[in-house]
């Protein structure tokens, strides 16, 4: 059952970035999010993505997305932890992969993204992401 609710919401995730539904997307999303390893920041939130996505979903710069080697660390009957290699490319044609730790918790209107942290290399090396 786990593997189905991460495949599930990460094809929805997917989708709607792709997509460039930015309502659709941001639901995926709890609103007190938070976001880590993003270089220059010690941490991002819910405003922060959605004034991002705002920004890159007109203009299309993302062309595709996805995620691939998921590992389930832990899970429990609210929140399910993972780590996967994301990887995206935009539309001026640039290849990003990164290891990326996913915290997803159940609310009642289903599974929202809690927790995004990007994996620096050492780490997504010795987990075999990268």
């Amino acid at each position: 059952m786990t593997r189905t609710v991460i495949d599930t919401w990460l094809q929805e995730f997917v989708g709607s970035a792709l997509a460039h539904d930015l309502e659709a997307h941001m639901a995926l999303i709890s609103p007190d999010v938070a976001v880590f390893g993003v270089p220059g920041f010690d941490s991002l939130g819910y405003q922060d993505w959605y004034r991002q996505c705002a920004h890159e979903f007109p203009q299309g710069l993302l062309a595709d997305m996805s995620y691939s080697k998921i590992a389930v660390r832990t899970t429990d009957s609210q929140h399910i932890l993972f780590k996967a290699l994301e990887s995206t490319r935009t539309s001026q044609g640039e290849h990003i992969a990164q290891g990326v730790e996913m915290l997803l918790q159940y609310a009642g209107n289903g599974w929202k993204l809690k927790q995004l942290r990007l994996l620096p290399d050492d780490e997504s090396s010795h987990d075999g992401l990268i």
